[in-house]
């Protein structure tokens, strides 16, 4: 039966038999001995008891495990006999790793010392043997959403920062043994005291005399960090940014300017408002070139903020890509100047067509579609390529207006305005006259088509159709509900009443009135009343009075006096 005892080891408490406790001593005694010279001597030690309760907690299968010489021996395998590892004053080593080192195994840490805010990406990069600045262009870019800000805080707090010596090789992946441990507690000692050693003695005692000028270096060191650190991010946006433009210009390049060589079904649609006929490939090439050369240099200054020492184009390359540039620039000016001028003067077309009508009927307006077009009298098409009833190719469109005017003239008439662009008045007016609309008179109605064609070779130049129905003094319309749509008359002449299509209106001197519209709809004082009056000598023994239908007086008193309509189509009655 072995006699047991509790230690603690790194912050750890084990149960360990006597024997195993005795070797144990004599392993941490032989290397307190082999670390004499050694530098930092008491961290090197702490960090090496650490590993040793780590690897000795690995060991334990329950909370009753008691710690044998077993187990110390594979843990001092692990570590190394203090003599293999002793490293002179020198530097030099006097023995090699033995042959039973394990290759360390990486854990996740923050790198406080080399991160920027909190070591995440520092601590990544280690973890997955890549460079942190792409790390941190990852998390830039998913800064953008709010997954990458959340996920940042909770590595942020989820994973622990390297503090220990143990830890900072654990991070690295190196092996945790006796002689990583020295190096690396010598290593930043060393790095400690060669910063003593290069002092200037000198120099800092005249800034200890000089306080101000002491802060205002560090305060000046710590706005180039920050600095430094607010380039990088600046570089890793402007990086991001003008890759990805350039990346879309490259598809909208391939994808829009290789069109012209197939028959695309957007194809037509682009040449009919191309009016240089400069090919499409050609000005996608131009446009890809005037913006994407500013791109790709600002693609060259995003990579220069991240990486250092990166060497520059020659000057041969950013001349020769200025000359390109100032070319595609120049070109897209001169094409742009002549895409205006093909659409700067406005050409028309005025017929003027009789209607046939009796003065005495009720002209019934109506605008109509063609089923073989659409089939609905309601839409609105600046333009549309499809083909006729004869298969020709045609540009269909539904740019009509409605106007209703009043004339002196006996007749009714209306009057058709066709207009369209071109690079001279003489040009628009042969393009305005290649306009097809239609209209027809059947008994007292008048059908206006909703939609006008052209042929294809005049392409796009803003065709539309303009109509102007004037009517005498005392003519009565009913203006259908699909008026509605292409009505742009003056509403202080002709308020269209919305609200159905069936109202009766009729011309008068200076505005159109609506006979039969309700009186709440009055909002130009267009709506047709009447005064109702009772004379002071008159005996009413009944007054019933109706607006719209609906009674609104009924009265039995036999009381004289006056009854008015006011404006708002209100009833007041006046002694």
């Amino acid at each position: 039966m072995n006699k047991t005892v509790n230690i603690n080891i790194g912050g750890l408490f084990f149960h360990i038999d006597e024997d195993a406790y005795q070797k144990l001593s004599r392993y941490f005694d032989a290397i307190k001995r082999s670390l004499s010279n050694s530098s930092g001597k008491d961290e090197i030690m702490k960090d090496i008891e650490m590993r040793v309760a780590e690897l000795l907690t690995e060991k334990q299968k329950s909370d009753k495990h008691v710690i044998n010489n077993k187990d110390v021996d594979e843990v001092i395998v692990v570590m190394g006999q203090p003599e293999d590892y002793r490293i002179d004053d020198d530097g030099t080593e006097t023995k090699s790793e033995p042959f039973f080192a394990t290759t360390g195994r990486k854990k996740l840490y923050r790198d406080k010392d080399r991160g920027l805010i909190g070591g995440v990406c520092t601590g990544l990069g280690h973890y997955f043997g890549v460079d942190a600045v792409w790390i941190k262009i990852i998390f830039l870019l998913l800064a953008f959403t709010s997954f990458g800000v959340i996920a940042y805080l909770i590595l942020w707090i989820a994973t622990p920062k390297a503090v220990t010596t143990s830890e900072k090789l654990e991070m690295t992946g190196e092996p945790v043994t006796i002689s990583n441990i020295e190096k690396k507690v010598r290593e930043e000692f060393e790095s400690v005291s060669n910063k003593f050693k290069n002092a200037n003695y000198d120099e800092m005692g005249n800034q200890v005399k000089n306080g101000a000028e002491r802060v205002a270096g560090g305060l000046g060191d710590v706005i180039m960090k920050i600095f430094g650190a607010f380039a990088k991010v600046l570089g890793a946006i402007i990086l991001v940014f003008s890759a990805m433009s350039l990346a879309g210009l490259f598809i909208g390049l391939f994808t829009f300017g290789t069109t012209s060589f197939i028959d695309a079904p957007w194809q037509r649609y682009v040449d009919a408002v191309n009016y240089t006929d400069i090919p499409l490939w050609a000005f996608g090439l131009l446009t890809f070139l005037a913006i994407g050369i500013p791109l790709f240099f600002f693609l060259m200054l995003g990579l220069k903020l991240l990486v250092a020492n990166m060497k520059s184009l020659g000057a041969a390359v950013k001349y020769s890509l200025l000359a390109i540039w100032i070319f595609s620039v120049g070109a897209l000016v001169v094409i742009g100047i002549q895409q205006s001028t093909e659409s700067a003067f406005e050409g028309k077309i005025v017929t003027k067509e009789t209607i046939n009508i009796q003065p005495t009927d009720t002209l019934k307006i109506k605008f109509v579609s063609n089923d073989f077009f659409s089939k609905n009298v309601y839409e609105h098409e600046d333009f549309v390529f499809t083909q006729d009833s004869a298969k020709n190719e045609v540009i269909y469109s539904n740019k009509i207006s409605f106007e209703i005017k009043s004339t002196d003239k006996a007749q009714p008439y209306l009057q058709i305005e066709k207009l369209a662009d071109g690079k001279s008045f003489d040009e628009a007016n042969k393009r305005a006259e290649k306009i097809k609309y239609g209209f027809k008179v059947v008994g007292n109605q008048l059908l206006l088509d909703n939609f006008l064609l052209t042929e294809m070779a005049s392409k796009y130049r803003n065709q539309n159709v303009e109509l102007y129905l004037y009517l005498p003094k005392g003519m009565v319309f009913v203006a259908d509900e699909t008026v509605q749509h292409f009505d742009e008359s003056d509403n202080d002449f002709f308020n269209l009443h919305h609200s159905s299509g069936k109202y009766t209106y009729k011309v008068e001197e200076s505005q159109v009135k609506c006979l039969d519209c309700p009186a709440d709809e009055n909002e130009y004082n267009d709506v047709e009343t009447e005064d109702i009056s009772i004379e002071e000598n008159d005996t009413i023994k009944t007054v019933t009075v109706k607006v719209n239908g609906k009674e609104v007086i009924n009265t039995k008193s036999g009381k004289k006096g006056k009854l008015t309509i006011g404006s708002d189509g209100v009833i007041i009655k006046s002694e």
